[in-house]
């Protein structure tokens, strides 16, 4: 009899045993679970890039520096053009449109100059633009620029009149009032054959030719950060 009740006492003892383990585990367990995962070495959490929108607005300032030369004897009307943002567009303290932005557009005026009248001219239009390091083009609605060249009177009378002045000289060394008469008439229509037959200045704006447009609309565009 007392061995019986020996042998069900450690069966007894046993079985708390090894529900006491049980437990132990299983409470050792969730509390593991429970533990933030352990970070490694000092590295920290990725920021959370957040897209906004940000409206340009009209009236905005847009200084860019041309990749593509235009000039008055060498472009086209509709010639597609390319320039890069020379200066970042700021708006409440953050970066909107970084230097080094991509900036397309078209020559819409490329007049050579005359040779009797007329001064040579070029005109752009800037239409959309490309933010650095994003793939997204935005339309954008910027003033025209245009350029023309200095006016060439005052030199075409010069060379008008210089060959007249000289044509008189010669002809009144040799004869006298009349040939000063004869002689200016003909040194005048020189001097005129070489103007016609010349072309006034032409307008060039090589590559890296610094510009300044502005906004005539407001654009609204993608920013991170």
């Amino acid at each position: 009899m007392r061995l019986t009740v020996l042998g069900v006492l450690a069966v007894t003892l046993s079985t708390v045993a090894c529900s006491r383990a049980d437990t132990a585990i299983a409470a050792n367990e969730t509390d593991q679970a429970k533990r933030p995962a352990a970070t490694t070495g000092n590295a920290a959490a990725p920021p959370v890039v957040v897209a906004r929108e940000v409206t340009i607005p009209a009236g905005t300032p847009l200084s860019i520096v041309l990749e593509t030369a235009v000039s008055s004897n060498g472009s086209r009307r509709e010639e597609p053009i390319a320039a890069r943002v020379a200066r970042p567009i700021v708006i409440d303290g953050a970066t909107v449109v970084a230097e080094g932005s991509r900036v397309g557009g078209v020559v819409t005026d490329a007049t050579q100059s005359g040779r009797v009248k007329g001064r040579a001219h070029v005109a752009l239009r800037f239409d959309s633009l490309t933010p650095n390091g994003s793939d997204e083009r935005y339309t954008i609605h910027t003033s025209s620029v245009g350029r023309t060249a200095e006016s060439t009177k005052r030199k075409d009378a010069l060379e008008i009149g210089a060959p007249a002045a000289g044509g008189a000289l010669i002809g009144a060394l040799v004869g006298g009032k009349k040939g000063a008469l004869v002689g200016g008439a003909v040194g005048g229509g020189a001097g005129t054959a070489v103007v016609l037959s010349t072309r006034g200045k032409e307008v060039k704006l090589p590559q890296g030719t610094a510009l300044r447009l502005k906004l005539t609309a407001p654009v609204t565009i993608h920013t991170r950060g």
